[in-house]
């Protein structure tokens, strides 16, 4: 069975980015992108119905186990489990939603975004300015237009268009 709403191209609202380190000399950030825990609710909701699948998150030390069981048109039944630490912002819903996230991978939701470009975005700031959101849009577009884009892509403010204030 093709899975066909699981693996479509993410849009840039079912992505989330964040900050993973910052260089050595302090003048960029390195960011990822991730699927957010509401993008795995809709999506296994479009592609098996809000009946057709069920999550279950146990407690491990230190963090999370969820299972996802799917119920295929067939009949035959699919579980896929994956596992996080605790977050150090809030740490039970954090892990729990990072657990699910990582789980809804196993079935191809989001597995694409390994294969994104490594991106550094040109800031001394240790979060990811307002004017580097657009940027990361315009990529995540082009990517799912097929799209060629560098294995690294470097964001500056110069290539953000300038905003009018009113």
């Amino acid at each position: 069975m093709e899975l066909n709403v699981i693996n479509a191209p993410l849009t840039v609202h079912e992505i989330e980015w964040r900050v993973q380190s910052q260089t050595k000399d302090g003048q960029k950030i390195i960011v990822v992108p991730y699927i957010t825990n509401r993008c795995v609710m809709q999506r296994f909701d479009e592609q098996f119905g809000w009946a057709g699948w069920q999550n279950e998150i146990k407690e491990i030390e230190g963090g999370f186990l969820c299972t996802i069981t799917a119920i295929l048109p067939g009949g035959e039944i699919v579980r896929k489990t994956d596992g996080a630490s605790r977050t150090s912002v809030e740490p039970v819903k954090g892990g729990i939603s990072d657990a699910m996230k990582r789980c809804a991978v196993q079935f191809g939701l989001g597995r694409a975004l390994y294969d994104f470009p490594k991106v550094l975005i040109e800031t001394t700031d240790k979060y990811i300015p307002n004017w580097a959101t657009p940027l990361l849009d315009k990529m995540v577009e082009k990517i799912n237009a097929g799209g060629a884009v560098r294995d690294v892509v470097v964001l500056k403010p110069e290539h953000a268009k300038p905003t009018v204030k009113i």
